[in-house]
């Protein structure tokens, strides 16, 4: 695959991006080298609306989404400013081809063109919040049991469903940011993206981030899903068979502690492991040198015992003197020191929102991509220090990693 000047690469995809005819859907995201994009990521359709087709524009910021709806000579207009703007990949895809488009530190355009098996259907309403990522009939969804013979989502499994949802929005966003920011690798078919599920279960959020991330967003990916249960994994076994996916998927019988790869996955995912569980599956995550790590914690008993057990530090008897407090704030504690002992192993953490807080009460997600080595000292050890000295816990996951 050649460089390519960027100006050209990006004049091709002005015109697919302007023709309402043929584009189903383009992402914008990452930044060059040096440079600071307006917005962390943006969406690109066109919708029907009273008025005519326009052209629907969502950009995210660092805490919220902004979406606007563009016609005529305002829609061009639009378009030419986000190319303009210092993006480092734009993923365009079109009713019979999906474009990859990557810029290089010399300013140039690497871009990957693949064919779809079948011209696809584009979908114009607006009358959804968000676009989804994965439709309602899609195959996986069906095979999971979310959806029904018809391809509608059964009114008990939507809870399921909006979590797939956010799930693969902020894998995609995460993905994206940390290969063109050099922190992950670029996959190959020949050595596709290695991602471990630490305690999949039934792999849902498993069988979908392959869909999404082989079938949407192009990439070769190689998923594995650990879990103690052999059911589990005989179960997940014919549902990949089911899918035609078994030779891009593997489920391993173990421990999250003790679960053996052939392989160090490049994204390690713990999805509502619970309580010193996501401890374990951190520590797997460093101990394997992964370069991205999203996890979802569930219940935090281990730090809510200890703050039973310890004497609350002058002035903050009140945050542990009423149960329901004391254990909302472990819960932020817990999840505070892993973020903190995560950096003094050498990753770049934030913590996010992952479903919203009305959908369930345990929505906060640990997102960590590998930038170097041990932190041995400086403010982060000394913030980490401090933290558990006044509170005298002892954090499972620094017992585990022995910072």
């Amino acid at each position: 695959m050649a460089a390519e000047p960027l100006l050209r690469v990006l004049s091709r995809m002005r015109s697919l991006l302007l023709d309402d005819q043929v584009l189903v859907r383009a992402v914008a995201s990452g930044r060059q080298r040096g440079q600071t994009a307006k917005w962390k990521r943006v969406e690109l359709r066109y919708v029907d609306l009273k008025g005519g087709r326009h052209l629907q524009v969502t950009a995210y910021d660092d805490t919220q989404a902004h979406t606007s709806n563009h016609a005529g000579d305002e829609a061009r207009d639009t378009v030419d400013d986000l190319l303009d703007q210092p993006f480092a990949n734009w993923h365009v895809e079109t009713t019979t081809e999906q474009h990859q488009v990557r810029v290089t530190k010399k300013l140039e355009a690497m871009v990957h063109t693949s064919a779809r098996d079948d011209e696809v259907e584009v979908e114009r309403e607006h009358d959804k919040a968000k676009q989804r990522l994965l439709p309602e009939d899609d195959p996986v969804l069906v095979a999971l049991g979310i959806s029904d013979a018809q391809g509608r989502i059964k009114p008990t499994r939507q809870a399921k469903y909006r979590q797939v949802e956010e799930f693969l929005r902020l894998l995609d966003a995460s993905i994206s940011d940390a290969v063109s920011k050099g922190a992950l690798r670029r996959a190959s078919a020949d050595d596709p993206l290695r991602i471990v599920d630490l305690g999949c279960g039934n792999a849902y959020l498993t069988f979908a981030a392959h869909r999404f991330l082989s079938h949407v967003r192009g990439l070769p990916v190689h998923l594995i899903g650990v879990d103690v249960k052999e059911q589990s994994a005989r179960h997940n076994a014919g549902v990949a068979a089911e899918l035609g996916i078994s030779e891009s998927t593997d489920f391993v019988v173990g421990s999250i502690a003790g679960a053996h790869l052939d392989r160090a996955p490049d994204v390690a995912l713990a999805l509502h492991a619970c309580d010193t569980a996501t401890d374990e599956a951190l520590a797997r995550a460093a101990e394997w040198e992964a370069s991205l790590v999203l996890a979802a914690p569930c219940c935090h008993h281990d730090i809510s015992a200890q703050l039973r057990r310890n004497p609350t530090p002058t002035p903050y008897s009140m945050l542990t003197r009423h149960g329901i407090l004391r254990e909302r704030f472990a819960d932020t504690l817990t999840d505070a020191l892993r973020a903190s002992i995560l950096r003094l192993l050498g990753y770049k953490v934030d913590v996010v929102e992952f479903v919203e807080s009305q959908h369930t009460p345990r929505n906060t997600l640990l997102r960590a991509v590998r930038t170097g080595g041990r932190v041995r000292g400086g403010s982060v050890r000394k913030e980490y220090d401090e933290l558990v000295e006044m509170w005298g816990v002892h954090p499972k996951l620094a017992e585990l990693v022995a910072v």
